[in-house]
């Protein structure tokens, strides 16, 4: 069994990089990819351990990209580097990235005070460090007794269609796609449930339009996802001629419904024969 999708402390998770490989070591997984959003801090702190355990790591990451122009929706792209990580010019690449991230936080810093909450940048970087984001927000908001949770935060105050949410100056979903080809990498199409579509059709022609772009895989698996979902996009990867990616998506305490490898209340077992696919 294996898990392409999670995250460390280096972004929005709450398991250390060291934690995390324990964890995985522990659970017997074949491979695990360390994807945290806009940083490899997690994946290099961490493979020297998982080497040591013998643990099979990947160089992985995931990226906020943007579906239209004008922005209608966030899209996320997991790119992955199995041949010596990623060139030098997709590493400068992504630096900019983190500066929009920061970029982010302060105007929603401004925003949520305007909304009457008493919410500073330095309260958040405190949690998050040099890769705060939303999920740090949350945090701090059920900190301050603002919310009930993560989840109500979100609900509140960070999704999309919340009073607080600010947009980020996010990369095109094709130009995402290339800028992982040219790093060496493969790109999968994250949580693809989350694109939205009810109609089948609809889903179907956009992600034939992503793979025009030059996508290379389809997350077929993910704890968001049903059976059901996973026997559609498992038809729309033969279809478009994608690889087949799966993860768990796992964040530790920040989504404790779900378990590294195994997902929502069970509902992963991820073949390492795809990771064999992939490495081809």
């Amino acid at each position: 069994m294996i898990d392409l999708h999670s995250h460390t402390t280096e972004s929005d998770g709450t398991f250390s990089p060291q934690e995390l490989v324990s964890a995985a070591h522990h659970l017997g997984l074949d491979a695990l990819a360390i994807t945290d959003h806009d940083t490899f801090s997690g994946y290099e702190q961490a493979k020297p351990f998982a080497d040591g355990l013998g643990l099979n790591l990947l160089c992985g990451i995931e990226i906020s990209t943007a579906l239209g122009n004008p922005k209608t929706k966030t899209v996320h792209v997991l790119g992955y580097f199995l041949n010596g990580g990623p060139a030098d010019e997709f590493r400068d690449w992504v630096l900019q990235m983190q500066g929009a991230r920061r970029d982010r936080n302060e105007r929603l810093a401004v925003r949520l005070r305007s909304l009457g909450l008493d919410i500073h940048i330095e309260e958040v970087n405190a949690i998050g460090r040099s890769m705060a984001g939303r999920p740090h927000f949350a945090r701090l908001l059920v900190q301050k007794g603002y919310c009930s949770s993560i989840q109500d935060s979100f609900a509140k105050y960070l999704d999309e269609s919340a009073p607080g949410y600010v947009d980020r100056d996010e990369p095109s979903l094709e130009e995402a796609i290339q800028r992982v080809a040219g790093g060496g990498g493969i790109s999968s199409l994250a949580h693809p449930i989350r694109l939205g579509k009810r109609n089948h059709a609809e889903e179907d022609e956009l992600i034939g339009q992503i793979a025009g772009w030059g996508l290379r895989a389809i997350e077929v698996y993910h704890s968001d996802q049903t059976a059901a979902d996973s026997a559609r996009y498992l038809e729309l990867a033969r279809k478009y001629g994608l690889l087949v990616t799966g993860g768990s998506d796992f964040h530790g305490g920040n989504k404790p419904s779900i378990q590294l490898g195994t997902g929502f209340k069970g509902n992963l077992n991820i073949s390492k024969d795809l990771l064999g696919a992939m490495m081809a």
